[in-house]
C-alpha cells in the first residue's frame, strides 16, 4: 500500500456466523429460552421489529445463569481463517473492527477460548457490540451503539459505527452473513458475503465477493492488497523518470 494512511481501506467483521462458526445468541435461545422467542423471531425477520427490540424481547426469555451460558459459549469456535485475515491486515497496516448485534459478554467469551495465535491478532481489534450483564438473578442488555437517528431499530446501528470510524473517507470493507449486516452491506464499498447476506445482496444486486471463510476473505484482501503497493510502486517510479 502507498505510505499515506488515507489509501488504507478499514475491515468492519460481522461476529455471530462470520467469526463465530454458530451464532452465539441463536444457541442461548435455543438452549435456554421459552419457545416465544421464535415469533419474536419471525417478527423481526418480516421486518415489523428492529433487532434491538427483538433482542430486548429474546433475552428476557432466556432462563440460564452464567455458568450455564458460559459452557455453552466455550462450545462455539470460530472462522479457522480468522487469524489468517487479521494478520494480512496487520501486515498491510489495515484498521480492523468488529461491529455487532450480538453481545459483548458472548464475543468475549468465544474470543478467549480461541488460542494464542488469535489471542496476538486480536491485540489492536476494537468491539462494537451491544451489552450483556447478569444482574439481580437476570440477563440484562444495553445497546450503546444504537443511533437515535437509525431508522431500522438496529440493536448496533452498522452504519452509524463505520461513518464514526471513517472520518478520513477511506475505502470500507464489510465481512458478513445475515440479515442485521444487510445496511452494512449497502454502505460498504467491498463486501464479503455468505449465507443470507448473500442472498440479500444477489436480490438487490449489491455487488459482493461470496466467501465460505475468513481464509478466503484473507487470500482475497491479500492480493488486492498486494495489487495496490505494485500500482503505487509503478506510479512512484513513472514520477521519477
Amino acid at each position: 500500500m502507498p505510505d499515506g494512511s488515507q489509501n488504507l481501506p478499514i475491515l468492519f467483521l460481522d461476529f455471530d456466523g462470520t467469526i463465530s462458526e454458530r451464532d452465539a445468541i441463536d444457541a442461548m435461545l435455543e438452549a435456554f429460552a421459552a419457545p416465544e422467542w421464535l415469533a419474536v423471531e419471525e417478527e423481526w425477520q418480516a421486518g415489523r421489529i428492529g433487532s434491538r427490540e427483538c433482542l430486548r424481547a429474546q433475552m428476557a426469555l432466556v432462563r440460564a445463569a452464567p455458568k450455564e451460558a458460559g459452557a455453552l459459549l466455550d462450545s462455539i469456535k470460530v472462522d479457522r481463517g480468522l487469524a489468517a485475515l487479521l494478520e494480512t491486515c496487520a501486515a498491510h497496516r489495515v484498521p480492523v473492527h468488529i461491529v455487532s448485534d450480538g453481545f459483548d459478554y458472548c464475543i468475549r467469551r468465544i474470543l478467549a477460548h480461541a488460542g494464542p495465535r488469535l489471542a496476538r491478532a486480536l491485540g489492536d481489534v476494537r468491539v462494537f457490540s451491544s451489552r450483556l450483564t447478569w444482574e439481580g438473578g437476570r440477563w440484562h442488555v444495553e445497546f450503546p451503539y444504537f443511533a437515535e437517528g437509525c431508522a431500522h431499530g438496529c440493536a448496533t446501528c452498522k452504519p452509524a459505527v463505520m461513518r464514526r470510524l471513517n472520518r478520513n473517507g477511506a475505502r470500507t470493507v464489510f465481512v458478513g452473513d445475515g440479515l442485521s449486516d444487510r445496511y452494512a452491506a449497502e454502505s460498504a464499498d467491498l463486501v464479503f458475503a455468505k449465507a443470507k447476506l448473500a442472498d440479500y445482496c444477489r436480490a438487490r444486486s449489491i455487488a459482493h465477493v461470496f466467501y465460505e471463510d475468513l481464509g478466503k476473505v484473507a487470500a482475497y484482501l491479500e492480493a488486492l492488497l498486494r495489487a495496490d503497493a505494485l500500482d503505487a510502486s509503478a506510479s512512484a517510479q513513472a514520477v521519477e523518470a
